[in-house]
């Protein structure tokens, strides 16, 4: 299957709460981390980077920012970003300016017609991978928000299957970032990490050039999650990502990679 084609897809939205009930279950999971890159839109390369937490887009991140235009637009929070999000001042937009900032919620920034143009790409990572590196991600944090002491104070089997989990996970399957304020999934490129460079080839050639993904941002996990998961917890996050799951023929099974 190839994960890296167009998709514009009409997503059935009823009103606008669905939409700010998924964006404040994204920011009840996700808090900001001083001093590490996020969404970057490139008007000169044509091009938006959504950043879905624990993917392994930091490091892609930080491969972009490095050959930054002059007139990209940086949500993260390294000091080249924050400099330039001084441009952003004064300008409304639907959701909130920062580095896992969805398309939905950069509504207003650029022109309808100007955003529909531009090669929207993310990192995906498998789910069994992704929550795992979550909870131990959580168990290091200070930060004052309900998931860190949750993670802190569980192991990982109930953390994996506590409700609140549970239902954040649900909520926000990749496509809910690359979804537009009108519903439409706009995605040129999903790229597995495990298969970077592969799925990122149409992402190379938009670009003209290739990147390469520094390790960053590690948590002090287990590399293989399998070890990690009881037959409750496997059984919880299989079904609240099932879609992530199927959509990038995801397996528990599968063989973890060194990120």
């Amino acid at each position: 299957m190839r994960f890296c084609k167009k998709i514009l897809r009409k997503v059935a939205v009823k009103g606008r709460d669905k939409t700010f009930l998924c964006a404040s279950l994204r920011f009840s999971l996700y808090c900001k981390v001083l001093s590490l890159p996020g969404m970057i839109l490139s008007p000169g390369r044509s091009y938006v980077f959504v950043h879905i937490p624990k993917t392994g887009g930091t490091a892609l991140s930080l491969a972009l920012e490095a050959r930054a235009m002059a007139d990209d637009l940086m949500l993260g929070d390294t000091p080249k970003a924050r400099k330039r999000r001084r441009r952003l001042q004064g300008v409304k937009t639907r959701g909130r300016l920062w580095k896992h900032s969805t398309l939905a919620d950069i509504d207003g920034l650029l022109p309808d017609d100007q955003l529909r143009r531009l090669f929207a790409f993310t990192l995906v990572r498998n789910p069994f991978d992704r929550v795992l590196s979550l909870y131990h991600w959580l168990r290091m944090q200070s930060f004052d928000h309900p998931s860190v002491p949750l993670a802190k104070a569980l192991n990982f089997e109930d953390f994996a299957c506590h409700p609140q989990m549970l239902t954040a996970f649900r909520a926000n399957p990749a496509c809910a970032y690359m979804r537009r304020a009108d519903g439409v999934e706009q995605c040129a490129c999903y790229i597995r990490l495990e298969h970077f460079a592969r799925d990122a080839a149409p992402l190379f050639d938009h670009l003209g050039f290739e990147l390469h993904l520094p390790v960053a941002n590690i948590s002090d996990r287990p590399r293989s999650w399998q070890e990690s998961y009881t037959d409750a917890s496997r059984r919880a996050v299989t079904e609240a990502c099932a879609e992530d799951l199927a959509q990038f023929e995801y397996s528990f099974n599968d063989s973890p990679i060194d990120q």
